[in-house]
């Protein structure tokens, strides 16, 4: 969950910066609407693309691969 946050953030203001610069934002209410509409889409595709990035990597169980465990374990 941290790293969707970090990188939602250090991918996602750049983009919605970038975005901001094309669309007439007068009031802080418009300002805040666009920063929130735009900012949902983007972390639910960095949260996507995460989930997907540490299933395939198997990230989140300390680096130890399943089959590395079965043949360096001893059965007596």
């Amino acid at each position: 969950m941290q790293m969707t946050f970090v990188t939602t953030i250090l991918v996602g203001s750049p983009i919605v910066a970038l975005l901001s610069l094309n669309a007439g934002l007068q009031t802080w209410g418009a300002r805040a609407e666009f920063a929130i509409r735009v900012g949902a889409v983007i972390w639910f595709v960095t949260s996507i693309a995460l989930f997907i990035y540490a299933k395939r990597t198997d990230a989140g169980d300390g680096g130890s691969d399943p089959e590395t465990k079965a043949e360096t374990s001893t059965e007596d």
